[in-house]
């Protein structure tokens, strides 16, 4: 697991003799600003939270296992907008103030360098959601429920967390919601129970998972059901949505479009399969949250089985998912892929080869927009997914496809569970294709005129 190495600021406490300083409250991403804590590295989240839709109001206890990785008199976690009843260390009080988003923890003795630790965070509060480029993002109440979705920042404001996706982690949670309404997540379901008129729904996440990628969608939802490759596949529809309509029917194609990207990349990197389609307007695109995209109602208007952005956000799987960035400026690397796979899927799926969808996109791409470090302003937009792309298929023709697909393979394979950065995947086709590739890349991603077919 990749953590964040950062102490800055200070001050020893008490008898630690100088050892011990105060991680950082801010990973350095300028792409997120105030994002992201250093000195220590997230292993574990146990989340238990109760949702009442009537109030709004949510109530949770976080437990957050970690390693130091430098001294630590006091440490960061964000946390918007909700209020601390309580935090403990170790199992020993420890002391909190809140600094904007930011939930400062003072532990009684100093955290030494390599030391593991807990943390328990007794919280709660009406959340309030973060505004993206996506539009809000985190946390919002629904007309049945509620959502916690968003890109690049979302956890936040429901769970105390190192919101930064070089710090990945595992996750169990437990959801308490009315009778009678679902609360769905991320990764294995572990089963319901009730108990006076509250049910609660268990889910266990046991790879490392990027924070933004967690997600929890409570409401009136069709929820199926079974099992794809050994391995469970849950998928829920909204009720407000018709039960046999696109997006049901794009759903259900779930498994057949893994099984397809698996051909190509490799195995399929997690324990389980799903995906939620959810009403509400607000939420105007589909996430990539692990095992479980969540899409939004816009691509299944018009009648047809969008099966497109299925093929997308089940491509990040592999390209942001099992292997994430190291650094928002790097987001190419999973929207370049994604975007690339859904030209895959449509060339299977007998809508458009991948020969027609390039000279098409080369046609009319803005060149002066680089793919690789857009600018926050520019994180989601056409050069990271279809320059991106372009490059993607650039790279196929210049080395091939037996050697093209060896890539990939290897790739996710190296680095599956980890981050990385553009540079490091530079490196690593270069090694496989025993050639120089720089040139090409620097063309095809960041280079200001239209560069020539490969």
């Amino acid at each position: 697991m990749v953590g964040v190495v950062a102490a800055l600021g200070g001050g020893c406490s008490g008898d630690d003799g100088g050892a011990f300083r105060g991680g950082a409250a801010d990973v350095g991403d300028p792409y997120v600003p105030g994002a992201g804590n250093g000195g220590y590295d997230v292993d574990h989240y146990t989340l238990k939270v109760r949702y009442d839709p009537a109030g709004k109001r949510l109530t949770g206890q976080a437990t957050v296992t970690a390693t130091a990785i430098t001294g630590l008199s006091r440490f960061h976690l964000d946390l918007a907008g909700l209020t601390v009843d309580r935090v403990r260390v170790d199992d020993a009080p420890a002391k909190h103030r809140r600094d904007g988003n930011e939930l400062v923890v003072t532990p009684a003795h100093g955290l030494p360098a390599g030391k593991r630790f807990t943390v328990e965070v007794a919280y709660g509060g009406v959340p309030r959601p973060l505004s993206s480029e996506l539009g809000d993002g985190g946390f919002q109440a629904t007309g049945d429920g509620a959502i916690a979705l968003g890109q690049p920042e979302s956890a936040s404001t429901w769970f105390p967390v190192n919101d930064h996706p070089s710090d990945k982690a595992t996750y169990d949670l437990a959801v308490t919601v009315p009778d009678g309404l679902a609360a769905l997540s991320n990764g294995v379901p572990g089963g319901q129970s009730s108990q006076d008129g509250w049910t609660t729904w268990h889910w266990s996440e046991g790879s490392p998972m990027a924070s933004y990628l967690a997600t929890l969608v409570i409401g009136d939802y069709r929820v199926s059901t079974g099992t794809h490759a050994g391995k469970p596949l849950v998928t829920a529809v909204a009720a407000g949505l018709p039960a046999d309509g696109p997006a049901a029917a794009a759903l259900a194609r779930t498994g057949e479009i893994a099984d397809f990207l698996a051909d190509r990349f490799g195995p399929y990197p997690f324990d389980a399969y799903g995906g939620i389609a959810v009403a509400d307007p607000r939420i105007s695109y589909a996430l990539e949250t692990q095992t479980r995209p969540v899409y939004g109602p816009g691509f299944f208007r018009g009648g047809r089985p969008n099966t497109e952005v299925v093929a997308h956000e089940l491509a990040h799987q592999w390209f942001g998912d099992s292997v994430s960035l190291s650094r928002w400026s790097d987001i190419w690397l999973n929207e370049g892929f994604a975007t690339y796979a859904e030209w895959l899927w449509n060339e299977h799926d007998g809508v458009r080869s991948v020969a027609r969808a390039f000279a098409d996109r080369y046609a009319v791409t803005d060149w002066t927009k680089p793919s690789v470090d857009p600018g926050r302003a520019a994180m989601f937009g056409d050069a990271v997914y279809q320059r991106g792309a372009l490059t993607v298929h650039a790279l196929r023709r210049a080395v091939g496809d037996e050697t093209f697909f060896r890539i990939l393979r290897g790739w996710l394979a190296e680095r599956r569970d980890g981050t990385a950065t553009t540079a490091d995947f530079v490196g690593y086709a270069e090694r496989v294709a025993g050639r120089p590739l720089r040139p090409l890349f620097d063309a095809w991603l960041v280079g200001a005129t239209a560069p020539a077919l490969p």
